[in-house]
């Protein structure tokens, strides 16, 4: 019995989070993608049309019965729980992950559960940007966007104008979304179901770059109280989340829980192998299990209000275009109880052109220790003997 994972790229997560605990647990693993002569020498791969749920099942039950499926990716978690549902195996309610997806879909579900309302228009291609007034200053993004991809605040319908010109001129297919501004300190929350039961596994304080762009420079441990996991809660409870892993991003803005996107995934850019690593907990491996079946109850969760250790990540952005021409391989080291770790996402030689998403990344830094302010001062010790250039 054999297990498929469907994936577009060969990101950190498939192949040192979910391939390795694959065999920890003693199962064969597949991964199904669009792309795989893109995928490194040596990964179990076979090409499928993974946004086609009938091709997801036709490939998945090509050498017998699959003990199960799953996806990690933005983009196919609805095509994935579609042909889980028609394998009779465990998977995500389709309607769910097509909500999360959808931006205004999910606004409205949240509205329609009485929980909250974000002012919100939707733009097909094409369409106007026509929007009341009343709803600057605004965000604008596609519509089933990921990772801060052209998500742009802007200030009135002059800037409005721009940015769909300047995204359509790249995109010119895309749906939008014009929503509302949630000022507010931003924040994720990660949980982990088994279809009846959550369990909140996280929670991260998120530092931003300067707008209009919203790219993600830091994240600190920050767990949930229990009046926002509450709430956070009822609003993914309106959504259909259930089974597996969901990270969802929020702000708190004039004491009320106010959501900015449900990812129906692991929290990505490596966060998910510090969340491992800061729980000390099996986390890829839990994720499968849950699709195999298993119930929460199962699993060897820790409450994350009583984790005793603190971490901070940061992120290397390019700050100019250019060739990479420094920079620091991988690291691994401790200093004063802490641990701490870079991993590179360029190489030097590659040329960089900033975007303001996270493709930006020139590397990832973290740090895992007793205590806030230890952790601080031993990471900001530890980058400030790190180099990257940029020849422009």
């Amino acid at each position: 019995m054999r297990l498929y994972l469907t994936a577009l790229n060969a990101t950190d997560a498939v192949l040192e989070g979910f391939l390795p605990a694959a065999a920890t647990l003693g199962l064969p693993v597949t991964v199904l993608t669009d792309r795989p002569d893109r995928w490194p020498d040596g990964v179990p791969v076979a090409g499928c049309a993974v946004g086609d749920p009938a091709a997801v099942v036709a490939a998945a039950t090509a050498n017998g019965p699959p003990v199960g499926l799953l996806s990690n990716s933005d983009h196919l978690q609805e095509a994935t729980a579609c042909a889980a549902r028609t394998l009779g195996l465990p998977g995500k309610d389709p309607e769910a992950a097509r909500v999360c997806k959808d931006k205004a879909a999910a606004r409205r579900a949240v509205a329609a559960a009485g929980l909250d309302t974000v002012r919100t228009v939707a733009l097909d291609p094409g369409a106007a940007a026509t929007v009341p007034d009343r709803i600057f200053p605004a965000v604008v993004k596609p519509r089933a966007g990921v990772a801060s991809e052209d998500a742009y605040l802007v200030a009135d319908r002059r800037e409005l104008a721009d940015r769909v010109a300047a995204i359509r001129a790249r995109r010119p297919d895309v749906a939008l979304v014009v929503e509302e501004h949630l000022a507010g300190e931003l924040r994720t929350y990660d949980t982990l179901g088994d279809g009846t039961t959550l369990a909140v596994v996280g929670g991260w304080r998120t530092g931003l770059g300067p707008p209009p762009t919203f790219v993600e420079t830091s994240l600190d441990w920050a767990p949930p109280p229990e009046r926002v996991d509450t709430a956070l809660r009822a609003r993914l409870d309106a959504l259909g989340v259930g089974l597996g892993a969901c990270h969802t991003e929020y702000v708190v803005q004039d004491d009320r829980v106010r959501l900015i996107e449900v990812n129906y995934r692991l929290i990505g850019d490596r966060m998910d192998l510090i969340l491992a690593e800061l729980l000390g907990v099996p986390l890829f491996a839990h994720v499968i299990r849950l699709h195999l079946g298993e119930p929460l109850a199962a699993l060897d969760l820790p409450d994350p209000s009583t984790v005793d250790r603190f971490a901070r990540v940061e992120y290397v952005c390019a700050d100019r275009p250019g060739v990479l021409t420094t920079a620091p391989g991988r690291q691994d080291t401790v200093a004063g109880g802490v641990r701490l770790g870079c991993r590179p996402l360029r190489e030097p030689g590659g040329v960089v052109e900033p975007t303001g998403t996270n493709r930006d990344y020139l590397a990832v830094l973290h740090a895992v220790g007793p205590d806030r302010d230890t952790v601080r001062a031993a990471l900001a010790a530890f980058r400030q003997d790190l180099r990257w250039t940029i020849a422009g």
